[in-house]
């Protein structure tokens, strides 16, 4: 073979060596285009779903949050509706003196309620909710020996009385709820000392009183 058709031979398989690494060199680069922008797509689809996860899980907390307010708004008026319906003391740090039924001079029968040894001026407080149907000095209508005076009708027909009270803060008519303040307590009528002469009845009226110890006890009040 002359030199001249080897030369030839050489360039021709040359320029085609050249031909399939640029062929390849473009096929590579068509590829890392592809992958890159692929990558790309994907990254930017990753960041719609960050964000769209961020928005939801906010949302998600928002109505936790507001679920939770419910929830707690809920048990309060729960907690009120219970403490409204609940029965309690009429007064807070005392002493029990005279009790229900005890015979004595001081009392022309048995006695007929329960006494709460406390200073003049301690805060009196309804039992239970109700309506105020006896109210003001000479016990209210029952008697001078009760001194001033408050009768309280409940809901399940049981009334509840304090007296030898030094001031009286409610009217007749007037509704009150469990724990309001209805009154001071003293030692006006026929007392021996300050305390708070208490009385459960079946009627508004001087006569009709129940144990009233046994009566809250009964209904979870401990005395």
């Amino acid at each position: 073979m002359s030199k001249r058709a080897e030369s030839h031979i050489s360039k021709s398989s040359l320029f085609r060596t050249r031909a399939v690494v640029l062929a390849a060199g473009v096929g590579v680069a068509a590829t890392l285009g592809a992958g890159v922008s692929m990558a790309a797509e994907a990254g930017a689809e990753g960041g719609l779903s960050g964000a769209a996860a961020s928005v939801q899980a906010q949302a998600k907390a928002q109505a936790k949050a507001a679920d939770a307010a419910k929830a707690k708004a809920a048990h309060a008026k729960q907690a009120a509706a219970k403490k409204a319906a609940g029965w309690g003391d009429p007064v807070k740090n005392y002493t029990l003196s005279a009790g229900f039924g005890l015979g004595g001079n001081m009392w022309s029968q048995k006695h007929s309620g329960q006494d709460f040894a406390v200073p003049i001026g301690t805060k009196v407080t309804s039992v239970h909710s109700g309506t105020v149907v006896k109210a003001g000095p000479n016990g209210a209508g029952d008697g001078p020996a009760y001194g001033n005076a408050v009768v309280i009708k409940h809901d399940n027909g049981r009334y509840s009385q304090y007296a030898h009270l030094s001031k009286v803060g409610v009217q007749i008519g007037q509704k009150v709820n469990t724990g309001q303040e209805i009154a001071r307590s003293g030692n006006t009528g026929n007392s021996s000392g300050p305390h708070l002469h208490f009385e459960i009845r079946t009627t508004p009226n001087y006569g009709s009183a129940i144990n009233p110890v046994s009566y809250l006890r009964g209904l979870g009040v401990t005395v």
